[in-house]
């Protein structure tokens, strides 16, 4: 983007989503951009798919993104793998509706140049002797700009046919960013290009997107599991995106497992003081075995997986009270036994939506 194009741009960058929300639900009233981070395998994916599906309610229309080129989007909504271009992948009974975005840097920059300077026939010759690919390969904090660059037009965007000529084309854009170990550096464009470029069209649009990044209307996500690792990581994240002046927005706790079993029996299978006994009968009488009483493996395996589960749920209470020292919102999603389908994805978007993260 050329350094100059942000003047035409309202003062701030970005104005809050749609009058009439109601403010004292909403943790972060006036957000419209979401990025959502968080240690691989703690659902990082699947809570800023569900956070989408979350905001498109009300007949909004919401805008996810991904960034990492491993189709998870597409997989979660059961539709083929995201093309560069926005796409419909879920759609409300009301009129809201949620697009997505597979955004690739090599992709990106041709955009780039093709946009703001007019390279079009140019740019796809850089790309055929490889200059594209070094540029975004060689240099990552120039393929970072251009990540973070297309969700800041997208976040910028305005469109015709919903209302006036400058209503925003998206209510709020949802970006499924790159894990906390690698966030600040992603989100932090300005210091990245800084040894690269402090002057130019480059330099530009970090400074450009910073705005949007750093602006009230944008916070950052970060989801964790109740275990010891993805916790201190979720802490370090935190604290590494508020010394960089980037909005800290909840702790998305995944995966919380419920209380199956009364905590008594919890804590006397925990030790040991549930005889076998106890558990033969109780299988017969609920008539879940047939002909003869259970055998020994199976009253033994069953103790074993009681044990475990009152292990874990110490452990998730140990690991709560840690983030709840930390002091920041926290939103807790459950372990969904079947996995996360469409209707998967529906439910947590309902308890997004009643701890007001959306």
């Amino acid at each position: 983007m050329p350094p100059d194009a942000d003047a035409r741009a309202p003062r701030g960058g970005i104005a809050p989503a749609g009058a009439g929300e109601d403010d004292d639900r909403l943790l972060f009233p006036g957000t419209r951009l979401h990025v959502v981070t968080g240690k691989g395998g703690t659902g990082k994916t699947t809570t800023a798919a569900a956070l989408a599906v979350a905001l498109s309610r009300g007949g909004r229309r919401v805008l996810l993104c991904e960034v990492e080129d491993r189709q998870g989007i597409a997989r979660l909504f059961g539709v083929p793998p995201l093309p560069y271009e926005e796409r419909s992948v879920a759609a409300t009974a009301d009129g809201g509706e949620v697009l997505a975005l597979a955004i690739e840097p090599r992709a990106a920059l041709l955009e780039y140049l093709a946009t703001f300077y007019k390279l079009g026939r140019a740019g796809r010759a850089l790309d055929r002797v490889g200059a594209v690919d070094f540029a975004t390969t060689v240099a990552p904090g120039v393929r970072d700009v251009l990540l973070t660059g297309k969700v800041y037009e997208a976040v910028r965007r305005r469109g015709r046919g919903r209302g006036t000529e400058r209503e925003h084309t998206y209510d709020a854009v949802v970006l499924d960013a790159p894990p906390t170990g690698r966030i600040g550096r992603f989100l932090n464009v300005n210091s990245e290009v800084s040894g690269i470029a402090r002057m130019g069209p480059i330099a530009g649009q970090a400074d450009s997107v910073m705005r949007v990044l750093r602006s009230p209307h944008t916070r950052v996500h970060l989801v964790t599991l109740l275990e010891e690792m993805p916790v201190q990581e979720t802490l370090d994240g935190a604290r590494e995106l508020a010394a960089a002046g980037l909005p800290v927005g909840a702790v998305v706790v995944d995966q919380i497992r419920g209380d199956t079993m009364p905590l008594d029996l919890l804590d006397g299978a925990l030790s040991g003081a549930v005889p076998a006994s106890a558990v033969r009968d109780g299988l017969v009488e609920a008539r879940l075995v047939r002909g003869s009483a259970p055998g020994t493996a199976l009253v033994d395996g069953l103790l074993a997986e009681a044990r475990e589960h009152d292990e874990r749920l110490a452990l998730q209470d140990a690991q709560h009270a840690v983030l709840e020292a930390a002091g920041r919102p926290l939103v807790e999603l459950p372990q969904l036994p079947g996995g996360v389908d469409h209707r998967g994805l529906e439910v947590l978007a309902d308890r997004l939506t009643e701890q007001g993260l959306a």
